[in-house]
């Protein structure tokens, strides 16, 4: 059965992924998405909406220098809960520390359990 031409997955979804793909980014169809360890996202469940371990290899990547704990804290700071927050409190608050950093002093990154 041939898709209908004016759906959201034709006109929009479809579209962007292959901008992206054009752009050099790396796209996934998670349309028929398999959960749990070697899963097609690594993720347990469709509420894990943080794909922590690619979150976590960037960090790596993007701060080759900074130990483990550090690292740790920052994940801890972007997918801390913010659901009683409004959502552009919560938006607001990401963008910063993604754009700023997230601040790390020696003894928050020591105490990250």
């Amino acid at each position: 059965m041939t898709p209908h031409p004016f759906t959201e997955d034709q006109l929009v979804e479809k579209p962007a992924i292959e901008l992206f793909e054009q752009l050099g980014w790396q796209t996934v169809d998670a349309k028929d998405e398999v959960f749990g360890v070697g899963g097609t996202l690594d993720r347990d469940s469709a509420g894990e909406v943080v794909l922590a371990g690619r979150l976590e290899a960037a960090l790596k990547g993007l701060n080759p220098e900074v130990p483990q704990e550090a690292i740790q804290h920052a994940l801890d700071q972007l997918t801390r809960d913010r659901s009683a927050m409004s959502l552009e409190a919560a938006n607001r608050e990401i963008y910063q520390l993604v754009k700023d950093g997230v601040p790390v002093d020696s003894d928050a990154a020591k105490n990250t359990a």
